[in-house]
This record gives C-alpha cells, sequence and structure tokens, in this order.
C-alpha cells in the first residue's frame, strides 16, 4: 500500500497527500508558518470568520491543481508523474514567500521585493535542502518550463490559486457573491498548441467567475473598512520607522519585525531568509500591543485604533480628494490632539484603491470553440462580459480620525 495522508479541509472535503516529498514539504517549518499567516489580514475586523491562514489556501490550492491536471490527463493531454509532482510542489510553494498580514504589509516590511520574488528564494532554498527534487518545480513556477500551460495553473487569469482563494475567501466571510463553481470550470479546462484553455462550453462558468472576482473586491478585499484597518497598520509601521529614524531607540527593541523594519541592508541572503521565515502576524501585533502605550501620541492612537477596532474614518469617491479637504482634515486633528501638521499625515491620508476585472495583456482566458477557433473572453457577446471589461475601477479614499464631526 503506497504512502497516503488525508486532510479534511471545510471548502474542499478530504484532501489527500500521496507523495513522500511533498509531505516533506508540507511538514518544512517555513511551510508551517503559513499557519501563522492570515489568508484576508484584517479583513477578519469586518468578517468574524474569514480567520482561516495562508497555509489553508496552499492546501487547498494544490488540491484543485491535482483535479485539474488529472482532468487535462483524461482529455489526453501528457503529463508525465514528474510534472504532475512539479505542478503540485510549484502552487503548493506559490504563496510561502509573504510576509506577516500577506499583502498589507509587503511593501513596507520588504521594499523593491515581491512576494513572488521571495517565494522563488525559498523555492531555491529548499530545493538545495531537497538535493535537487524541486528544480522542475522551479521552472514550472517561473514558467520556463516548455509545456506552458502548467504555469498558466499556477499564475494567470484563471490559474487555480484564484479559483481556491476566492472559494476559500467567499466561504470563510459568508459573502455567498463570492461562490465560483471551480470543480465546473476545472472540468472545462483543455489544453490547446500548448496553452491553456476553455471549452466553449465553460463560457457561463467564466462570466461568472469574473463578476464574483469584482464582487469580492470591492465587497470583501477592498471594504472600506477593511481598507481602513490595513492602512492604519501600514501607517503604525510607517510611524515606528520614522521614531527611529528620529532617535528613538525605545521603539527598535522589539522583536524579529525590528529586524525588518530598523536594520534593512538589502542583502537577500540565507541569514535574511532564515529570519523572514521565523516572522508572522503574531510578532506585528505583539509590537503593537507595546506601543499602544508609547508616549508618542500618534503610534499610540493609532495602535489602540487597530487593537480595539476604533478605526480611522475612511471616505470613498470616484473624484480624487483635493488638497485644501487633507490640509482642513489635518488642521482639525492638530487642534483636537494636539499634533503638529508632519504628525497629523500618520492621521490623515489619502490613497487610491483601483480593481480591474480583466486584464488581456497580462495573461489572456481564451475560449476554445468547438469548430477550433479561439477567442479571447473579453470578445465573446455577452451581457456581462462587454468591451469594458478590461477597464480599471479606481475609487479615492480619504482617512481621517474618527472623533471627528461627520461632515455634511
Amino acid at each position: 500500500m503506497g504512502f497516503r495522508k488525508f486532510i479534511n479541509d471545510p471548502v474542499h472535503g478530504f484532501i489527500t497527500i500521496n507523495d513522500p516529498l511533498i509531505f516533506e514539504i508540507i511538514s518544512h517549518p517555513w511551510v508551517q508558518r503559513l499557519r501563522r499567516i492570515n489568508q484576508m489580514a484584517m479583513s477578519y475586523l469586518v468578517y468574524p470568520g474569514a480567520v482561516h491562514s495562508r497555509w489553508h489556501h496552499a492546501l487547498g490550492a494544490y488540491h484543485l491543481m491535482g483535479n485539474a491536471l488529472h482532468e487535462l490527463k483524461q482529455k489526453g493531454v501528457l503529463i508525465s508523474e514528474e510534472e504532475e509532482q512539479a505542478a503540485k510542489i510549484a502552487i503548493l510553494l506559490h504563496d510561502v514567500g509573504h510576509g506577516p498580514f500577506s499583502h498589507a504589509l509587503e511593501s513596507i516590511l520588504v521594499k523593491d521585493l515581491e512576494h513572488e520574488a521571495i517565494s522563488l528564494m525559498i523555492m531555491h532554498a529548499l530545493n538545495e535542502q531537497f538535493n535537487g527534487k524541486l528544480q522542475m518545480a522551479i521552472e514550472v513556477f517561473k514558467g520556463t518550463y516548455h509545456k506552458k500551460f502548467l504555469h498558466q495553473l499556477i499564475s494567470g487569469q484563471l490559474d487555480v490559486d484564484r479559483m481556491d482563494y476566492l472559494t476559500r475567501d467567499s466561504f470563510f466571510s459568508g459573502v455567498i457573491e463570492g461562490s465560483i463553481g471551480c470543480d465546473r470550470i476545472l472540468k472545462m479546462l483543455t489544453v490547446h498548441e500548448g496553452a491553456l484553455m476553455i471549452e466553449e462550453k465553460g463560457i457561463y462558468s467564466i462570466e461568472n467567475f469574473l463578476v464574483a472576482r469584482r464582487l469580492m473586491y470591492w465587497q470583501v478585499y477592498q471594504h472600506k473598512t477593511v481598507l481602513s484597518a490595513e492602512m492604519t497598520l501600514v501607517k503604525i509601521l510607517e510611524r515606528a520607522m520614522w521614531l527611529f529614524n528620529e532617535g528613538d531607540q525605545s521603539i527598535a527593541q522589539s522583536n524579529g519585525i525590528g529586524n525588518l523594519l530598523f536594520n534593512k541592508n538589502g542583502q537577500y541572503d540565507q541569514s535574511f531568509l532564515d529570519m523572514f521565515c521565523s516572522l508572522d502576524d503574531s510578532d506585528v501585533m505583539s509590537e503593537i500591543k507595546r506601543w499602544k502605550n508609547h508616549n508618542d501620541k500618534v503610534i499610540s492612537h493609532l495602535s489602540n485604533a487597530i487593537l480595539n477596532r476604533n478605526l480611522l474614518k475612511l471616505r470613498i469617491q470616484n473624484e480624487p480628494i483635493s488638497e485644501k479637504e487633507v490640509r482642513e482634515k489635518r488642521q482639525e486633528v492638530c487642534a483636537e490632539l494636539g499634533l503638529s501638521m508632519e504628525d497629523a499625515e500618520f492621521l490623515v491620508f489619502t490613497g487610491v484603491a483601483e480593481n480591474s476585472l480583466y486584464n488581456p495583456h497580462d495573461e489572456k482566458i481564451n475560449i476554445l470553440y468547438k469548430d477550433g477557433s479561439v477567442r479571447d473572453i473579453s470578445q465573446v457577446d455577452s451581457p456581462l462580459i462587454h468591451q469594458h471589461i478590461s477597464q480599471p475601477v479606481k475609487k479615492f479614499y480619504i482617512s481621517c480620525n474618527k472623533t471627528q464631526k461627520k461632515q455634511s
């Protein structure tokens, strides 16, 4: 009897692990760290059930990859055991480079290095530890392997990564509009001229997928309270760095998060990976709990706002925020809390929330028709999928202190 392990997943049911190497990778401390990183960052402050982890998502994506490869092989697509193993490892590790609170803090903890690049660094390090057994997985992940459809299943407009996180985030948040029916999408997958495509009869499932994705972005991922919480988190760390640069050494008496915030040397070597892979959400929250009692009014105010869910008010609108309004609101905060205008910039700030439903210049979703012709999904005549599908939606926001009087 071969090697088999089962994991009971609330979204997909039983997930089977029948490969000893994959089980070893899952058991590695750098992968187990994903248990301690929330998949949806601060979304639980709005949707209390959204407390699932990056580890949950990695396993779910691994499961869907297995299902996708099975469907393709049933249709005569040649996929060897080694290629199947490589694709599963690649999707399992696709998010291993996420740091604490994932996307929310990605640009501040490690500047100029996206999580995909860190994932690749970790995969190379693991490849050395596992004596080169991850080499094909790395090629699939990078898109350099000659069977391009394997990479498309990992990173594309219609990859199993998106299929799992939409299904999973919808389930745990309770937002049913995000339900996409990924089982049917997987059964509609096919490979034509080496590229991943969708059979013609799967058009309606793709329509639902794209619409659900947009609804989840505006209703969940970029909900104004979620956005406020995540930006507050960013401002806390920015203020900590500001205090450190102003000579406050007490702010640096921290756990491992301080190594990323205050001791940036730009060297991404083995010691960096060891440090990075030891950090998770709890390290950030423990610092915030310490900073809530700091004598600096700004970092104390923001830290208490996160811990007690007394968040900054956020207003979203279709037009850019005027400089005049920003200046006036900062002056109000200065008068109310006794701050300088420079301090007020951490409490009153603006930004842009943007989402594209579909980007045909990134990775197309091609429909394979019965007559052998291929058409991009944006060219399909549909009341839901039309010529404006690729136009990004921009919304502008301003955040200010919650205790201010509501503006009419």
